[in-house]
């Protein structure tokens, strides 16, 4: 999962972050800089793909939330744009993710286990 996605972001973000002519609006700038991110984050992850699944949890988050909250209002009421057809076709490529999410791991690390002690965790650290 974490190579697939950044391959497809080195394949579709990196060129324009590394070769932009022009400076970015505020919105542009945010989302390349976020997907650049996301995807070295991905690339760390194809090595720990337990520890780094908090980021395809959040991926599959906003996503979801986007096309429930911002792409469905817009096809009920006949506003669909370019736009937003485009970003919803992207979004819901993540559907995959929760294909090869491994929700018992999910379960059991992120909902049933008992969470660290904010003060036990700072007192580790030091």
């Amino acid at each position: 999962m974490y190579c697939i996605i950044a391959l497809g972001l080195a394949l579709v973000v990196w060129p324009g972050v590394l070769r932009h002519a022009e400076p970015w609006g505020l919105a542009q700038g945010v989302v390349k800089c976020m997907l650049t991110a996301f995807s070295l984050l991905c690339i760390i992850g194809i090595r720990y793909p337990l520890q780094m699944l908090p980021v395809l949890i959040w991926e599959m988050s906003w996503k979801t939330l986007w096309l429930l909250l911002v792409a469905l209002p817009a096809w009920r009421t006949g506003q669909m744009d370019e736009a937003i057809i485009a970003t919803a076709f992207e979004c819901a490529v993540a559907i995959i993710i929760p294909l090869a999410m491994p929700w018992r791991y999910v379960y059991a690390h992120y909902i049933q286990k008992t969470g660290d002690r904010w003060r036990a965790a700072s007192a580790q650290m030091l």
